[in-house]
């Protein structure tokens, strides 16, 4: 039976990765970002192989814009059967004591807060009928800090007690929830984290093949169509050779 997908953070990377591949499975999508043209040209590329879907233009940070946007869905959209908590970025990798706090600010915003807003808006109307998945994007990052990731980090560990936390909360329903944690993938996360330095940001995949955003998005799309007793709680994804978030063999 198709669903309804809304997914957070959709202009690029796993995001847009998890558009592709649940259109591909014939779901209808709620796709939002902070950029309204890019937004627009997933649109325009989706609606083309006969996906139905909406775009909602808002970053997850401002809580006020969210409400506005999930309350003023058509009531054709209202029921979210998956949430994919996507929006996510890392800024920096100094150490913690010579950090920006501006960065540390929109990290805790986006990865943990914009997180829990969405979560907010959404939930409760899986609770009343019984019914939905939530797919939270972690991190490899989550499990253990590696030099320099400090915040982002803690926010990604975040992530998972969240993710654990609201598991716990609708256990006694047959509301899902997933994490998926993954490791080295080749977006432009790494562009963000070092603010448009495309060199530096290169060579963190180099003597690697990285994960790509369709891998992590065929696992997403694994876990929401698992059957009904079924619930992948957790799956950390690595590169082939990656070991862990500091543990990379580059030949």
């Amino acid at each position: 039976m198709n669903k309804t997908i809304l997914i957070t953070g959709a202009t690029s990377g796993i995001g847009l990765g998890c558009a592709r591949k649940f259109a591909a499975n014939g779901d209808r999508l709620i796709l939002t970002g902070r950029n309204v043209k890019k937004l627009e040209d997933i649109r325009k590329e989706l609606e083309a192989k006969g996906t139905e879907l909406l775009i909602l233009a808002f970053d997850v940070r401002d809580r006020d814009a969210a409400r506005k946007a999930i309350e003023r869905l058509p009531e054709e959209w209202q029921q979210i059967d998956v949430l994919v908590n996507n929006a996510g970025l890392a800024l920096g990798l100094e150490p913690e004591y010579q950090g920006d706090l501006d960065d540390w600010e929109t990290m805790i915003d986006t990865n943990i807060k914009g997180l829990l807003t969405m979560t907010r808006l959404i939930v409760p109307q899986m609770i009343s009928r019984n019914s939905g998945h939530i797919i939270n994007i972690g991190s490899v990052a989550g499990d253990a800090a590696y030099a320099g990731g400090n915040v982002y980090c803690a926010t990604k560990a975040a992530v998972k007690a969240l993710s654990d936390g609201l598991r716990i909360d609708v256990a006694d329903t047959a509301v899902r929830v997933t994490n998926l944690k993954p490791g080295l993938v080749e977006t432009n996360f790494s562009n963000i984290r070092f603010k448009g330095d495309t060199a530096r940001a290169s060579k963190l995949y180099q003597g690697i093949t990285p994960l790509t955003g369709d891998d992590i998005a065929d696992v997403a799309v694994y876990a929401a169509n698992a059957p009904a007793h079924v619930q992948i709680a957790e799956v950390l994804i690595l590169a082939t050779h990656q070991a862990s978030g500091s543990v990379i063999v580059r030949k």
